[in-house]
């Protein structure tokens, strides 16, 4: 099985370089990388254009829109049609993964089931040393208890997520791993299941909930589960200052109290258009 992995993206090249990074070294190599950019900036497509010779295993392609404003469900749709496999992970752009991330993903696909992980919450100073390349990603998350004082020190959140244990582990059938929704850093389905529902709504026009949360109760709708990959297809979220405010939430979740009481899934803005 053929995966794309879409990364969403805003400007930040130096997160990417990571990302991308962690991605040529992976146990398996993604078949296709779209980096999705929520915008059209001069320095992502300087980066991207000179990036493919050093990470000349990885198929790149660039996707971009006009930066009017917050579009990432547009962007995200895109990139979905313009996919190439058939079997689709979506990362956040401020988001590093493990080194066996795409094994435990594409090793535990099935259809009809959305796999569903979360994510390490690095504080300020890790994150500085890992973007200075005092500290690579795969070090720490490889040894991460020898980093646990320091993870604390540094106000990591969601600690317990940096516990990896692998698919193929002998552990994994013993550990309770729950889900109720998506977390939009790290999920991965079918193409064909995303397509079911329409992929996401564009009818959100702000950051929050409606670029994942919405996600989750319309494949249950019908009948699409969400499982748990949770400490198998482990990431790490770089520090950044917080980029909305709960007054967005608010918004979002009346369009979401919307569409649920009309059970609504198969969204009208979506991929398809029927507004």
């Amino acid at each position: 099985m053929k995966c794309s992995i879409i990364i969403s993206v805003y400007k930040d090249t130096d997160s990417l370089d990571l990302i991308l990074d962690s991605l040529s070294k992976q146990t398996v190599i993604p078949d296709e990388i779209i980096i999705s950019e929520d915008g059209n900036s001069a320095e992502m497509a300087e980066y991207v254009a000179n990036v493919k010779d050093k990470y000349n295993n990885l198929d790149i392609t660039h996707l971009f829109q006009e930066d009017i404003g917050w579009r990432k469900n547009i962007a995200l749709n895109r990139a979905i049609i313009a996919s190439k496999y058939e079997y689709l992970i979506f990362i956040d752009g401020d988001c590093v993964p493990f080194d066996d991330f795409i094994e435990n993903h594409v090793k535990q696909a099935s259809k009809k089931i959305v796999l569903a992980g979360k994510r390490v919450e690095l504080g300020e100073q890790i994150t500085k040393e890992i973007r200075s390349k005092k500290l690579t990603v795969s070090k720490l998350t490889n040894n991460y208890w020898l980093y646990a004082i320091k993870l604390i020190k540094d106000k990591t959140r969601h600690l317990e997520d940096i516990l990896h244990i692998s698919y193929k582990s002998f552990l994994a059938p013993f550990v309770k791993k729950e889900v109720n929704y998506i977390i939009g850093c790290n999920w991965s389905a079918f193409k064909e299941d995303i397509l079911t529902i329409n992929g996401f709504d564009e009818t959100y026009y702000l950051p929050s909930v409606g670029e994942d949360v919405d996600l989750g109760w319309r494949f249950r709708g019908l009948g699409i589960e969400l499982k748990s990959c949770r400490y198998n297809a482990n990431l790490v979220h770089l520090y950044h200052k917080k980029r909305f405010d709960s007054s967005q939430g608010i918004i979002n979740n009346a369009i979401l109290k919307k569409n649920f009481d009309a059970n609504k899934f198969f969204c009208d803005n979506g991929i398809i258009k029927k507004i």
